[in-house]
């Protein structure tokens, strides 16, 4: 299926930057809520647990950072998309935005997890 010659690539990407936004703010909350409920229960009898008013705004601040490293890999879909897809293919750039989405929104989470099962596993 072909979109519509006038809309670029560009112009796609960019209508969909929000979605992706909304999407990166929604995998961080889960992430930090699974930090804050599984830590006290699977690190705390290994080392020390605790999260001060501190360490939130840091892990705040650090992910807005990690957001704006993500919205940069963001800007290589439309680069991709215009290089590739030479037919202008509304599946094509739908397949590209959601594994780029959900792979995005899979890290925060899957980094929290890592961690879990690291000290499940091994302890310290």
């Amino acid at each position: 299926m072909e979109t519509n010659k006038s809309i670029s690539a560009r112009q796609w990407w960019l209508s969909h930057r929000a979605k992706y936004n909304v999407g990166l703010l929604y995998a961080g909350f889960i992430a930090f809520l699974l930090y804050v409920i599984l830590g006290p229960i699977i690190i705390e009898p290994h080392e020390e647990f605790e999260e001060t008013i501190f360490e939130v705004a840091f892990q705040g601040f650090a992910y807005i950072i990690m957001m704006a490293i993500a919205n940069a890999f963001y800007t290589l879909g439309w680069i991709v998309d215009a290089a590739f897809n030479k037919r202008n293919s509304l599946r094509f750039r739908e397949r590209l935005f959601a594994l780029g989405y959900w792979f995005s929104c899979a890290l925060p989470i899957l980094l929290i997890m890592s961690v879990m099962v690291r000290f499940l596993i091994w302890g310290k």
